[in-house]
């Protein structure tokens, strides 16, 4: 059974409402109609009502909001503005928001617990999806910083069985200082332990494995590795490992011989965002991976982002995922 069935077996004991904010695509609502046939969540669409029924019948039952016509509108639009005016928002902006940009209107819905996660990304940016989370969902109160992931599934994989790996950051932090890549190093070890129940195993790679190379990047790395180790010792943690080394037993005998890290990491945390969508995408295409997010990490609640080249499947197994960090969510 490939991982990701898996994923949609745990959404489906304890079935979640999944917000999806994009019905202008056509992938989106042709995701809804797989992820209510197969019983993975609870599905609300935000969109014109008629419109969606006209092209596809077949989601007569699943719950559709109109932001325009509901009479949610009056009442969030009063609560937004009660969260932002001090930011200078006045009533008007904050309706013209939730009716003219679905993803305040979604936002709303779980700040409300009407919903329990938001998948959105498919026809927009990442700020575009992150922007109105971070203002109304805000981060977890332990958070450190909000960061993305992608579950990597690659098929016959030959340095690890199932194949499942996870890549961070590959969609939203920039440039991380040492702090801020210590943090996604440790949110991503969890991220993974919570997704998969296997021992999270993280590298942080460089173009150097310790100290092959000088640089301030790459002290960088082995600066922020020493971070992570010493916040979460608990936590099989090393760095800076080249890719080589971090997941080919024979190349980490090699290079990194003393590292408990070294040729099984199962999590890799790339220096820069360019590393890593660069990383991801050329794993996705030359591999033929199922790429699954970029997952956010560090939300009160899970509000995930798709990449705009996304297939249907994608979007399946990215609701999935979200519902799954909602069960997650609620069980600590």
């Amino acid at each position: 059974m490939k991982f990701i069935e898996k994923i949609k077996d745990q959404a489906r004991k304890e079935k979640k409402k999944i917000v999806l904010p994009e019905t202008m695509d056509e992938r989106v609502l042709k995701a809804a109609k797989i992820i209510t046939k197969e019983n993975i969540a609870e599905i609300i669409l935000l969109g014109n009502k008629e419109k969606v029924l006209t092209a596809h019948p077949e989601l007569i039952n699943v719950k559709i909001i109109d932001p325009l016509t509901s009479d949610l509108t009056e009442e969030f639009t009063q609560k937004l503005y009660e969260l932002r005016k001090e930011k200078g928002m006045t009533l008007e902006e904050a309706k013209k928001l939730l009716t003219e940009d679905f993803m305040y209107f979604a936002c709303m819905l779980v700040k409300e617990n009407m919903a329990d996660g938001i998948v959105s990304g498919a026809c927009h940016s990442t700020a575009n999806t992150l922007r109105p989370a971070l203002q109304i969902i805000k981060t977890k109160k332990d958070a450190k910083l909000v960061s993305t992931f992608f579950l990597m599934e690659i098929p016959n994989c030959e340095y690890k069985e199932d194949g499942i790996y996870v890549f961070a950051d590959c969609g939203l932090v920039q440039n991380p200082t040492r702090e801020e890549l210590a943090s996604i190093a440790i949110d991503s070890a969890k991220s993974f332990e919570n997704l998969t129940n296997e021992q999270a195993c993280v590298a942080l790679l460089s173009y150097s494995t310790k100290g092959s190379a000088k640089h301030a990047d790459v002290d960088k790395v082995a600066e922020a590795s020493n971070i992570a180790e010493q916040s979460a010792p608990a936590m099989l943690i090393d760095g800076e490992l080249q890719l080589d080394a971090a997941i080919v037993p024979e190349v980490a005998k090699l290079k990194a011989k003393e590292s408990k890290v070294a040729g099984k990491a199962n999590v890799l945390i790339f220096p820069n965002l360019d590393a890593g969508n660069i990383g991801y995408k050329l794993v996705q295409r030359f591999a033929h991976a199922d790429a699954y997010g970029p997952v956010t990490q560090g939300m009160a609640a899970p509000v995930n982002d798709l990449s705009r080249g996304c297939s249907v499947t994608d979007i399946v197994g990215t609701v999935a995922i979200t519902a799954v960090q909602a069960i997650n969510r609620e069980r600590k």
